[in-house]
Order: structure tokens, then sequence, then C-alpha cells
């Protein structure tokens, strides 16, 4: 099964189980985002990735510069253990670590999540790369990614799905990364980039094993 047909088999069971009003405003503030032309400040293949050098679930500092020395590197912002969806990305990802491995390739990803929580789902998952905390989406701003959740979501979040994510996240900013995924040359250009503003779609992971033979 591909993941976006995990994705989509995800949204109707969760969609389908829930009050039409709270759809409704996940979707209206999806289509806010879109309209917000976030996309246009989003680094795109051919720009400069930023370093980075953030702690892993296990607490150890794990630096962009360090990883490019060995080869390519692969990225993907993660929202959080909360999410569903980002879940299953994760899931269908660490599938391709052997093959990435193989290829020379380093993979991580990155989150705003607590070290805490960035452990929980590795062990939960049993994921076979590294999660970074991304404390109040510092380098997620830096790759376009950063937005702030308002009201009338940030009340059906808190109130009614009880996901506080100032407690995920050690902060009051309330804000995500864009969920995306890029490919990093090892002189620190962007090859690839994906992203979506509408979190339940999200592109198959094997597009990054023909675009890494590229690079």
């Amino acid at each position: 099964m591909e993941l976006q047909e995990s994705l989509s088999r995800l949204k109707e069971k969760i969609e389908g189980g829930m009050p039409a009003e709270f759809v409704e405003i996940m979707h209206q503030a999806t289509r806010d985002l879109e309209a917000s032309g976030i996309g246009e400040g989003i680094l795109k293949a051919g720009d400069k990735a930023p370093s980075f050098s953030l702690p892993n679930h296990k607490g150890e500092l794990v630096s962009s510069e360090e990883l490019l020395k060995k080869g390519p590197l692969v990225i993907t912002f993660y929202r959080g253990v909360w999410c569903p969806y980002c879940n299953t990305d994760l899931a269908f990802l660490k599938r391709y670590k052997a093959q990435f491995d193989e290829m020379g390739v380093n993979m991580v990803s990155i989150s705003p999540q607590t070290v805490e929580n960035n452990l929980k789902i590795v062990e939960q998952q049993r994921l076979n790369f590294d999660l970074l905390r991304d404390a109040e989406n510092t380098i997620a701003a830096q790759f376009g990614l950063k937005w702030e959740m308002v009201d009338p979501l940030k009340s059906l979040y808190n109130d009614k799905f009880n996901i506080k994510l100032n407690e995920y996240n050690g902060d009051d900013s309330w804000t995500l990364p864009v969920p995306a995924r890029f490919i990093i040359d090892t002189d620190g250009t962007i090859r690839y980039a994906e992203y979506s503003v509408d979190y339940t779609k999200r592109p198959n992971p094997d597009v990054l094993v023909s675009e890494l033979q590229a690079v």
C-alpha cells in the first residue's frame, strides 16, 4: 500500500467519526494556510540549506555539517507524536533506511517537540533514524516552514482534542512546521524539496530513491 492511500484511509476514519463543525474548522485552517502564501517562502531545489546542530531523541547533538561530510542528507520535518498522519509517514520512511545506507545517504527527521516526546515515538515505532528537536521551530523557520496555530483551530486542539502543543513542544508559541522533505547535497545545496500545506497529503518516500540516484 502506498503512503497516500494509507493517509487517505486514515483521514476517512478520523474525520468520519468527528463532528462536522470540527472537520470544517480543520479544513478551513488548511485553506487559510494555503492562502497565506507560505509556500512561496519555502526553500526549493537550488537553494542553500541552513546548517543546524540539534539534539536527537537521546539528547546527543547532531550536526548537519558533520552528516554532509559523509554523504547527502534526507531531512523530514515532522509535526509531533500526537499526529497520526506524521506517524504514518515516518513508519513508511523507515522502510527505506537500509537502501539509503547502501547509497551512502544519511537521514534525520526534525520536530519541534521535546526530546522526551521524540524518544517516545522512536521507541513506539522502532524508528531506525534520528529524530531531532527543533525548539520553537527555529530551523523550520529558516526553511520557510514555520506557522502559528490560532483560534478556532488552537481551541479545537487544546480543548476538544486535548492536544496541548505547549506541553508537547515545551514552549508557548503554538507553532508547527509544514510537513516537508528535502534532499541536501554534500555542498549544502538543496537538490530536492517537497512540502504539503495539507498535512493529510504526502508523496510516497520512494520518490526519494530516484532523486538520490540523480544526486
